[in-house]
């Protein structure tokens, strides 16, 4: 039969009213794919056809599980990766590098397997994954982390500027882990432009890679990892502060960010836009003395902590205690949804409560944040999503090109969500430079913006959101089944 009279004739609403994108019939059992990404079955399945783990055999279709779904996301600069449902990872886009983990440096517009190295299997065990600029990082179950693509500074943390991932054998048991000291494992990582951050299991922070403005947090200019002998025990943690430890660590183009214990933030690194918080444009972790106690927090506002930070690639965003959202540092295009260009945070007077809270809209709060290149995103918690800043490749997801947060009148209810598609809600956010990710709640992927490099996942370089009729059911997610 053909996907119309299979539809109408089963009996199943899921798949009367659904739309299907492809048929499959065996000698005796039936699987649909939905428009979704599931996978529906009927039929016989005494030998277990039906993939649902019994085999008892129905006439109703039965959604098959554990096909894997995005359970993670995250843009780089030009590369995208997700993390899916069997700890496996998908990239896509750009591979100069190596950063797609594939065993060459040839770019892919859909998503490829991060390979283990061994034959043609994927890297397993990923617990969550941070992409940078042109490398990216894993955190695995055995609580290590392991990077690969670009290394020109050291971020990798292998003691080498050898690039890893782009030649044949260089993942997987080949790929070292990275050296953070003895009986120290690993709770999180971020991956910036040239370096990499961690947050360990006693609560410390280490840092490897370029440290051109300090970004590194040790006082000094001196790159680490890019030479042997630099990393392990010989790699200093940062001092955050008597007492002081991180519960989260975001590292961007130049600088790194903190989120202490106490919900506090500190941020070290460049500052030529005030990217800190400081009330200047100082660079800090640079030079002696600038860390630890001499290191104050961000002022967010009285009584105000943060429960989650990001960091774009010239401005920093915090979601504070009560759900509100407050950014500082670089306003090129809006981004600090302030309703101007202006800066924040590089001149005295414009941080904690001078700062004000953005406008989500009426009665809105933030659950989460992702600050890209000159953008903003953030889901709410009436499950909708909400970008502003430079568009000029419709990054903001509106079907124009049009900047959001530049000028006044902008924000708040007057700021569109972004069309996702009928019924669809996402669960997770991430801005890259010049695109914007989202998860779903169904485990799909959709990704808009500019996608020279193929990084919107859809097979071809052609960019997505900066016209009409481009986003909402008409942008297809991502197809994540890229092997099977």
């Amino acid at each position: 039969c053909g996907a119309s009279s299979c539809a109408s004739a089963a009996s199943k609403p899921v798949l009367a009213g659904a739309t299907i994108k492809g048929l499959a019939a065996g000698g005796r059992h039936t699987c649909a794919l939905l428009e979704d990404g599931s996978v529906e079955c009927w039929g016989a399945n005494d030998l277990g056809q039906r993939g649902d783990g019994i085999t008892t055999d129905t006439a109703v279709p039965t959604r098959v599980h554990g096909l894997p779904r995005a359970v993670e996301v995250r843009a780089g600069t030009n590369h995208t990766c997700a993390r899916l449902s069997n700890n496996t990872v998908a990239c896509w886009g750009d591979n100069e590098s190596g950063q797609l983990g594939t065993g060459n440096n040839t770019s892919w517009a859909r998503p490829v397997e991060v390979l283990n190295g061994l034959g043609n299997a994927p890297l397993t065990g990923v617990v969550q994954i941070s992409a940078g600029t042109n490398h990216t990082c894993a955190l695995l179950d055995n609580a290590q982390v392991k990077c690969w693509g670009g290394n020109a500074n050291g971020q990798l943390g292998l003691g080498d500027t050898a690039n890893r991932g782009d030649g044949a054998s260089e993942m997987g048991d080949t790929l070292p882990a990275v050296d953070l000291g003895t009986g120290r494992t690993v709770t999180a990582v971020s991956a910036g432009q040239n370096h990499t951050c961690a947050v360990l299991d006693n609560g410390q922070v280490k840092c490897w890679g370029d440290n051109g403005d300090g970004h590194l947090g040790l006082g000094d200019t001196n790159h680490r990892g890019d030479e042997p002998g630099e990393m392990g025990d010989n790699l200093p943690a940062v001092a955050l502060g008597t007492g002081r430890t991180a519960t989260a660590v975001v590292a961007n183009e130049g600088g790194s960010c903190a989120l202490l214990d106490n919900g506090q933030v500190k941020c070290w690194g460049r500052n030529n836009f005030g990217q800190l918080g400081r009330g200047d444009t100082n660079d800090r972790g640079d030079e002696p003395g600038e860390m630890g106690n001499n290191l104050p927090a961000i002022a967010l506002g009285t009584g105000r902590t943060a429960t989650a930070i990001s960091a774009g690639t010239s401005h920093t965003c915090a979601l504070l205690d009560g759900g509100d959202v407050k950014c500082w540092g670089s306003n090129f295009g809006g981004n600090l949804g302030q309703g101007d260009t202006t800066r924040r945070g590089d001149e005295g007077g414009e941080m904690g409560d001078d700062l004000p809270a953005i406008d989500l809209g009426t009665g809105r709060t933030a659950t989460a944040i992702s600050a890209g290149n000159n953008v903003t995103c953030a889901i709410l918690d009436d499950e909708t999503l909400k970008c502003w800043g430079g568009n000029s490749v419709g990054e903001l997801g509106l079907g124009n090109t049009a900047n959001r947060g530049d000028d006044p009148g902008e924000m708040g209810d007057a700021l569109p969500a972004v069309d996702l598609g009928t019924g669809r809600t996402p669960t997770g956010v991430s801005a890259g430079n010049g695109f914007s990710c989202a998860l779903l709640d169904n485990g799909r992927v959709k990704c808009w913006g500019i996608n020279s490099f193929g990084q919107l996942g859809q097979g071809d370089t052609a960019q997505r959101g900066d016209g009409g009729g481009e986003m909402g059911d008409n942008l297809p997610a991502i197809d994540l089944g890229y092997g099977g």
